[in-house]
């Protein structure tokens, strides 16, 4: 997140301190838990048993799970466009594309990469998409969730507009659970780097499992999910 100018904070925490009727705290520190439970959830488990959570909890969800390797994860890519197709397919424009080799498959096949230049142009291409390709920055075994980290090139128009989201996820991407991903972002913050302005976290198909006890799928997202992980660990 890039930095900016922040204006009148003073005389806003002012105002909520006096509305509290307490002084106003100039020294906020992170308490020391003596008890941290959260650190201690699979945190002996290898890469592959890690890996097994992930699958099991992705498609517990109705997400479909495929292994491949990196040599071989364009020609699984589009083992994915004829399953989920046919029609328009997008992708972010994030360069791992180009280093898993991916440029001549997303040219081949027509995919629309996101480019900021062409505005909402983007936007209709993500409407009209039978599947969206994106990358998972951090993945989570405990819910099957992947994380994406959004910016002006890698748009979670992506991951939400298609009728199906395609997920790329690199098996050293899988961590035990949010607590990791939301350590990795602090990190990012400690280092002084810049981090994503919006993060997602997407565990599956969107669904209505918290309505009325009615299970309907695609309610304010894909209808279907689909997890290439590949096998790098």
């Amino acid at each position: 997140m890039r930095k900016g100018t922040i204006q009148n904070r003073d005389q806003f925490l002012n105002h909520i301190a006096h509305r509290l009727g307490r002084e106003r705290k100039q020294d906020v520190r992170i308490p020391e838990w003596e008890f941290q439970p959260q650190w201690q959830v699979y945190h002996d488990k290898s890469a592959d048993e890690l890996y097994t959570l992930f699958k099991k909890n992705s498609e517990e969800k109705g997400t479909y799970v495929v292994e491949t390797t990196k040599e071989k994860l364009g020609e699984t890519m589009e083992s994915i466009m004829a399953a989920y197709g046919p029609g328009s397919m997008v992708a972010t424009k994030d360069r791992r594309f180009e280093e898993y080799g991916l440029h001549d498959v997303l040219t081949k096949n027509n995919v629309h990469v996101w480019d900021k230049s062409l505005g909402d142009e983007n936007i209709e291409a993500a409407k009209e998409a039978s599947i969206g390709f994106l990358f998972s920055d951090v993945s989570l075994a405990e819910s099957g969730t992947i994380t994406q980290f959004n910016d002006s090139d890698i748009a979670r128009s992506v991951s939400l507009l298609p009728v199906t989201y395609a997920a790329i996820v690199p098996k050293s991407s899988i961590v035990p659970r949010l607590t990791q991903a939301t350590e990795k972002i602090q990190k990012q913050v400690e280092d002084g780097e810049d981090i994503s302005s919006y993060i997602n976290f997407i565990s599956g198909p969107s669904n209505s499992a918290d309505i009325e006890m009615n299970i309907v799928v695609g309610v304010h997202g894909p209808v279907k999910a689909a997890h290439i992980v590949v096998m790098d660990a």
